[in-house]
């Protein structure tokens, strides 16, 4: 399996994609390519082996700390071997901290259609974040510290993509009820009703994890995205971030996908069916006449942070918008001394009232 490494045909440095400026930059020189210069360009590759079948001895620690399949690939820039998972798909070394991609992770069924490039660079990303943290009272300070904030890392998560046509009708019950009060009674009437209705649905762009070990929370909370920023797939995105490939298959999760694309269909539906007391759906015939899956990555911002408690919290950030998901820790000792410096407060009112009165 290839590990490619994109060099700035000026000085040798590794190019990375800029969210700023969409262009790949270099880090030395700061010469910028665009994309057709960079599809151009021949990238340095080296090779990756799985632990168990080159490094045996490794073999045994590595199947104990980590259920997928251990790999190592030699970095092509310092010759480092560096042990990732099988789900890796882009990554640095932790030595010389250049960026690589593992080329042979997406190929064949594994190459996605399209991706969502960055558009939210790293500082403005650490910006958001520290706003949200800091409009927080209770957040503990060492939260603020700068070694938590530079574990923030650009992702690609990989994501499965469903645009659908539906035809197809429903029918049902339904009722319009009437109270009128004369003299001393109270009269209802309830006229019942059977209402149809029928047309055709279009929904793009439903989207759903294609990664078990992704928390569907944080990895879904940051939506929406705005798909017409879509772009045809190409290695060099990767390049400067952190990228999972899928483990999820369509046929894994087609059926749940149909039926949230038919739910809301009906949903919609539905809703067209106006000026009654209540609605109930007896029968619905609802067929697929168009449905195309796209494998796709999009773009978040990632942080961790271990609470004092020994809980570890999770944070996304959506890579093109800047929305953030995420649980903040509560610093105790702040929050008890803010409830206690409140009610000496609330006591000296209290007794200056007394006084008075």
């Amino acid at each position: 399996m290839a590990v490619i490494s994109y060099k700035c045909p000026h000085c040798d440095g590794d190019l990375r994609f800029d969210p700023g400026t969409q262009k790949y930059k270099c880090e030395y020189c700061f010469s910028e390519f665009d994309q057709e210069t960079l599809d151009a360009m021949k990238p340095d590759a080296a090779s990756e082996q799985t632990v168990a079948e080159e490094h045996p001895e490794e073999a045994t620690e590595t199947a104990e700390t980590a259920t997928d399949k251990a790999v190592i690939y030699t970095c092509p820039s310092c010759g480092a071997e560096i042990v990732t998972d099988e789900t890796t798909a882009a990554t640095f070394c932790y030595y010389c901290h250049n960026p690589v991609v593992l080329s042979g992770r997406l190929d064949g069924n594994d190459l996605p259609g399209h991706i969502l490039p960055f558009t939210v660079t790293r500082d403005q990303a650490e910006s958001q974040f520290l706003t949200f943290t800091r409009k927080k009272k209770f957040v503990p300070r060492n939260f603020f510290d700068k070694k938590q904030i530079e574990k923030l890392s650009g992702v690609y998560f990989p994501y499965w993509m469903l645009d659908s046509e539906m035809q197809g009708s429903i029918s049902g019950e339904a009722t319009k009820v009437r109270t009128w009060i004369a003299g001393n009674n109270e009269y209802t009437e309830t006229k019942f009703y059977h209402v149809e209705r029928g047309g055709s649905v279009q929904v793009n762009d439903l989207t759903h994890i294609a990664l078990k070990k992704a928390n569907s929370k944080l990895a879904e909370g940051i939506f929406p995205y705005d798909f017409s920023g879509l772009k045809k797939f190409s290695m060099g995105y990767l390049s400067g971030f952190l990228a999972e490939k899928k483990d999820i298959e369509r046929k894994d999760i087609e059926e749940s996908m149909k039926g949230e694309m038919k739910q809301y269909s009906e949903t919609l539906m539905k809703e067209q069916i106006t000026g009654y007391t209540t609605v109930n759906i007896k029968d619905r015939n609802l067929q697929f006449t168009k449905e195309e899956f796209d494998y796709v990555l999009l773009p978040l911002w990632t942080l961790t942070y271990k609470g004092g408690n020994g809980k570890t919290y999770f944070y996304s950030i959506n890579g093109q918008t800047a929305e953030i998901c995420g649980e903040l820790p509560i610093s105790w000792g702040r929050l008890v001394s803010t409830a206690l410096a409140a009610a000496g407060v609330v006591f000296a009112i209290v007794l200056l009232l007394g006084y008075f009165i």
